[in-house]
């Protein structure tokens, strides 16, 4: 299991992964892209599902928040430190820290 600090560290790393994927001007172009790609057939459904991952916060999180999970515990080499079903509970506390401080960016005032 993780520590509370590499918990935090990477909560943080999500939010700022978050961040860059939905609302980071050096992306515009990219979203834009695969929104006007969206727009040439409105009626698909997976589409559809594309714009809305990368336009959703908790969508876009719970993703990058699994993704920066999994690369860490390759990484250091503690992916067997732990059953898998440890890890899903590690994913469900990275995505929720990171989801916590786009709440907390999206409610301070000037955002």
């Amino acid at each position: 299991m993780i520590s509370i600090t590499t918990l935090a560290l990477l909560a943080l790393a999500g939010y700022r992964g978050t961040q860059l994927v939905v609302h980071d001007s050096i992306l515009d172009p990219v979203r834009a892209r695969i929104d006007a790609w969206q727009q040439n057939r409105p009626q698909s459904a997976f589409r559809a599902a594309v714009v809305t991952l990368i336009s959703c916060v908790y969508c876009s999180g719970w993703w990058i928040s699994g993704a920066l999970l999994a690369v860490w515990l390759l990484v250091t080499g503690t992916w067997d430190a732990a059953p898998v079903l440890v890890h899903g509970v590690e994913w469900l506390a990275v995505a929720g820290g990171a989801v916590l401080l786009n709440r907390w960016d999206d409610t301070r005032t000037g955002s």
